[in-house]
C-alpha cells in the first residue's frame, strides 16, 4: 500500500485550468484561468507548488508553496484522490474543505467555505487537466445522467490511523416526478449492513434532500460534477461534504468527507461506483 506522501505524488504535473467561483445555489459569479504546478523535488522529499491566477487586469498573482510533510487536516487514496479541510467545526469560526479527484490526464476539485454562523457561503469548481491532454470536459451533470441502478466500492480512511475499510455499495436513484428524486444507498460495512433512503427536490441545477431538521443540497455543476453539503452546519448534528464526478457516463467518483455530532472530521470515504442494467 502506498504511503500519504506517494499518494500525494500522484499529484504531480502541470494542470491547467480555472477556478470557477460560484454562490451557495450554484449560480456563476467569477472564473479564473489557472496553472497549477507540482513537482517533487529532493529526490521526491519536498513538494514544491506553485500557482499562478490570470487575473482580470491579465496580470498574473503567483503563489509559491513547499513542503516536506502532511498536516493531520488531510487524506488520500491510492489513485491520488484527497481531501483537506478543517478538523473541528467550533463557533463563530469559518469553516471548510478542500476536495480532489483524478482520472487519467484530468483532476477535479471542489472547495466549500461556510461562514462564521454555519451557513454555506462560497463555492469554487476547479477543473483541469495535464499539460499535454486531449480528454475533453464532460458536459454538465443533469439528473437523468444519475438515474439508475449503481454498483460500487467504498474505500473509508480515518484521521486517527485506524485501518481503512473497503465495502460494497449499491445506490438506486430513481425519478418519481419533474421536481422529485427518491434514493436509496445500501452499504454493508464492518459486518452490518445499512439502507438509507431519501426524496429529495428537483429544482434546475438544485437537489434538496431532507434528513430530519437538516436540509442537505447537492449542486449538479459542468464536467459531470456535483457538490453536496447541508446549507448550514452547527454543533450538535452530524453532517458530511461531498464531491462527485461523473467520469464516463456509466462510471462515477465520490469522496466523503464526514463530521460528527460535536463537529470533529472523523473518516474520509471514496467511490467508485459503475451504473448496472
Amino acid at each position: 500500500m502506498r504511503s500519504q506522501w506517494e499518494c500525494l505524488l500522484q499529484n504531480v504535473g502541470e494542470w491547467q485550468g480555472s477556478f470557477t467561483r460560484l454562490s451557495p445555489q450554484g449560480e456563476l459569479i467569477e472564473n479564473t484561468p489557472t496553472v497549477v504546478s507540482l513537482e517533487g523535488i529532493d529526490n521526491n522529499q519536498t513538494m514544491r507548488q506553485i500557482i499562478r491566477r490570470t487575473l482580470p487586469n491579465q496580470s498574473i498573482d503567483e503563489t509559491v508553496l513547499q513542503y516536506s510533510t502532511l498536516g493531520k487536516q488531510i487524506l488520500f487514496f491510492e489513485n491520488g484522490a484527497f481531501s483537506q479541510g478543517s478538523i473541528q467545526l467550533a463557533p463563530y469560526s469559518e469553516f471548510g474543505a478542500e476536495h480532489g479527484l483524478i482520472a487519467g490526464d484530468r483532476r477535479l476539485r471542489l472547495v466549500q467555505l461556510f461562514d462564521k454562523t454555519g451557513n454555506l457561503d462560497r463555492i469554487t469548481l476547479i477543473r483541469e487537466k495535464l499539460l499535454h491532454s486531449t480528454t475533453p470536459e464532460r458536459p454538465a451533470l443533469q439528473v437523468a445522467h444519475l438515474v439508475g441502478q449503481w454498483q460500487g466500492e467504498a474505500i473509508t480512511r480515518y484521521p486517527d490511523g485506524q485501518v481503512s475499510d473497503v465495502y460494497p455499495t449499491q445506490l438506486r436513484i430513481e425519478k418519481t416526478s419533474d421536481t422529485q428524486l427518491v434514493q436509496h444507498l445500501s452499504i454493508m460495512q464492518q459486518g452490518s449492513h445499512h439502507t438509507i433512503s431519501s426524496t429529495g427536490r428537483i429544482a434546475g441545477s438544485v437537489l434538496s434532500f431532507e434528513t430530519g431538521s437538516q436540509w442537505n443540497q447537492v449542486l449538479l455543476l459542468p464536467d459531470g460534477a456535483s457538490a453536496a453539503s447541508p446549507q448550514h452546519v452547527r454543533i450538535g448534528q452530524a453532517f458530511f461534504l461531498e464531491l462527485g464526478w461523473l467520469i464516463q457516463s456509466n462510471m462515477r467518483q465520490r469522496i466523503i468527507r464526514r463530521y460528527n455530532n460535536k463537529g470533529e472530521w472523523y473518516s474520509l470515504t471514496l467511490v467508485t461506483e459503475t451504473k448496472v442494467g
